[in-house]
């Protein structure tokens, strides 16, 4: 594969509103991507939850744009749309024929900059109760579903931005009041905590000439907030920490998770190669060993998160077979997790080579190319990063993977969550 050529160029408006144009005229299309800096990590005790009920909120209407209408319009013209609420930021983007620029730009900046005279009670009320419905379903409703919760609060302690989960807790959310919610508005969703990227078929000077009408006149609002708690860790936990859990799930489950350097460091790659010789493709360690030779496991799963404050974690689970004796399957995943101490070049190059194809499939839709580019932007300053990804990748080698392992993947920084299927009769 030769070294990526993606199109970036960067602009700032006066109100510090950060812009990536990436332009594509290969296909009719334009990805219109929006990402704040702002995530779980950024709410404070009692406050928790708050940027995923924006991301709710987003889309029940502006002072210019009825309650729903944003999907509706986007819609209305062949394009997609759609949020998500992460760790350390939120995404907003739009897809639409590039004829339609216009209207998706309007669509984010109205919701930017007009979004407060439009937000009531009732609207709060509403997105309240489908943030908790949605927990319901998705977390405590779900086999496993609370795994999230119960291992952010193993690797990280109390004080730290990541122990509690994106969604956050409900009693937060129902004791959020409107001015709560509005303060949390102004602090971060504001141009100058933001990167809008533009990707696909455009004109260059056309898409500034509009971003500039359309998101020009915003404030650009004030420092940011400190984030809460303390951010700083151990590089590793110091011991092996555990939770068991009885309940309704349908097989028994180990998952492990282990400190790691976070996304910032040059150290990261190293976790995502090692992430995809455990578990990328049927030739990973996990698979290979544990699901085709051993039996012992019904499926595998490994990756590591891109977390920035302080560390990140890779972690890895086994789901076994009805019967199978949790202790087998646990100390069948901690040896293949573990025996990375002995990779060997061959392997490490087939795991590059996985991460390198995965990373050229993403980029070739626009809209996942844009989303890569605000992240690059909002997370270091440099888009054009992204273009030196696979150099990154291919720098990382099998000395670097075994110390990896040697350091991080033991038991002095092993977080272990076993799931039990309740008995029944």
């Amino acid at each position: 594969m030769s070294r990526l050529h993606v199109p970036v160029e960067r602009h700032r408006l006066d109100n510090g509103l950060k812009i990536v144009l990436s332009p594509d005229r290969s296909v009719p299309v334009v990805a219109v991507n929006l990402w704040y800096g702002v995530g779980s990590r950024n709410e404070a005790p009692g406050k928790t939850g708050f940027a995923h009920l924006f991301e709710h909120m987003m889309f029940q209407g502006s002072a210019h744009v009825p309650k729903n209408k944003h999907f509706e319009l986007i819609e209305r013209v062949g394009g997609t749309l759609n949020a998500t609420t992460w760790f350390d930021r939120t995404n907003y983007f739009d897809t639409v024929p590039s004829h339609h620029l216009e209207l998706a730009l309007w669509l984010e900046s109205d919701r930017m900059g007009w979004m407060l005279p439009a937000m009531d009670q009732a609207k709060l009320d509403n997105q309240r109760d489908v943030v908790k419905n949605e927990k319901l379903q998705r977390y405590d409703n779900q086999p496993y579903g609370d795994w999230d919760e119960r291992m952010q609060a193993m690797l990280f302690p109390p004080d730290h931005p990541y122990h509690h989960t994106v969604i956050g807790s409900m009693e937060d959310i129902d004791a959020a009041t409107l001015d709560d919610v509005a303060r949390f508005f102004r602090s971060f969703y504001v141009p100058s905590n933001a990167v809008l990227t533009i990707a696909g078929d455009i004109d260059r000077a056309d898409a500034l000439a509009l971003v500039q009408r359309y998101f020009g006149e915003i404030a650009p609002g004030g420092a940011l907030p400190p984030l809460p708690g303390k951010t700083s860790l151990d590089p590793t936990l110091g011991r092996t920490v555990r939770d068991h859990v009885v309940s309704d799930v349908p097989l028994p489950r180990v998952i492990m998770a282990f400190r790691t350097p976070p996304y910032s460091s040059d150290d990261f790659l190293v976790a995502e190669v090692s992430r995809a010789l455990l578990g990328m493709g049927r030739a990973s360690r996990l698979y290979r060993r544990l699901v085709r030779e051993r039996r012992i496991a019904k499926s595998v799963v490994a990756y590591v998160y891109p977390l920035l404050s302080g560390a990140s974690m890779i972690l890895a689970w086994a789901t076994g077979y009805p019967g199978t004796e949790l202790e087998a399957l646990e100390a069948a995943l901690s040896e293949e997790i573990e025996g990375l101490v002995g990779a060997e070049q061959a392997e490490v190059d087939r795991a590059i080579a996985l991460a390198e194809t995965d990373l050229v499939h993403t980029l070739e839709r626009v809209s996942s190319r844009a989303d890569l580019l605000s992240m690059f932007d909002l997370y270091f300053d440099d888009p054009a990063r992204l273009n030196r990804e696979l150099d990154r990748l291919r720098s990382v080698t099998v000395d670097q993977i075994r110390s990896f392992a040697s350091e991080r993947l033991g038991p002095d920084n092993r977080a272990v969550l076993t799931y039990q299927p309740k008995t029944t009769g």
